[in-house]
């Protein structure tokens, strides 16, 4: 029973053995398939991506040149411009050099020629101005002292006659109110500055919608100057 038992464990064994290298096998051939479809994938992919970098990398190269080229003929510019500016305040700086040195020339030549001619008048001129005082003081001791006229006495000014009576409806008669603020006040029911002056407890509720005018905290001193 032994020897029969062992030929059959051989055959599964065997059989096993098979059946997994042909899976094997199969796996096998997924995976190199799988590969190959992933190596193709991978080339589709890569290929527009290569594209893509290259026109980003054309494109880049255009813009740094076009970049360059601007900033060279700018600075070429520049240096135009400063060496034009240099130029001319240098020009400007001769001109204005020689014009100084003329100048000053001019004006030692002048006070010179005013020193040498002020000297001798000065001396000569000396003993007569100094005389010239003493006879002032005598002729002024000689004159008599003139008297002063006698001023007539101011003619009295007739007596004003009596002042207007003033018109205590006009309520911009009021320093700080005007035209407008009058006429709302009237249509409040304020019509005469007596009621400003002096205001009742009604006339006092009546002004308080008029707080926010301007000097309002004056408006009742300003009243009682005109009443």
């Amino acid at each position: 029973m032994a020897k029969k038992a062992k030929p059959s464990v051989d055959k599964i064994v065997k059989k096993v053995n098979k059946e997994f290298e042909k899976t094997s096998s199969q796996i096998e051939g997924l995976v190199n398939d799988a590969l190959k479809q992933f190596d193709s994938l991978q080339q589709q992919i890569q290929d527009p991506v290569r594209k893509l970098l290259k026109e980003v990398d054309d494109l880049r190269d255009r813009e740094m040149k076009r970049f360059n080229e601007e900033f060279e003929r700018r600075l070429n510019e520049f240096h135009e411009l400063q060496s034009s500016i240099l130029e001319r305040l240098g020009v400007a700086s001769k001109e204005a050099g020689e014009e100084v040195k003329k100048r000053t020339e001019e004006i030692s030549k002048e006070a010179k020629t005013a020193a040498k001619k002020s000297a001798p008048k000065t001396s000569a001129k000396s003993g007569s101005t100094a005389a010239k005082p003493a006879a002032k003081k005598a002729t002024a001791k000689k004159t008599p002292a003139k008297k002063a006229p006698s001023k007539k006495p101011a003619a009295k000014k007739p007596a004003t006659t009596a002042a207007k009576p003033v018109d205590k409806g006009n309520l911009t008669l009021v320093k700080g109110i005007g035209p407008a603020t009058a006429k709302k006040m009237k249509e409040a029911g304020i019509t005469s500055i007596d009621q400003i002056a002096n205001p009742s407890a009604a006339d006092q509720e009546k002004l308080k919608a008029f707080s926010s005018v301007k000097g309002f905290s004056q408006f009742t001193t300003e009243a009682k100057k005109i009443v």
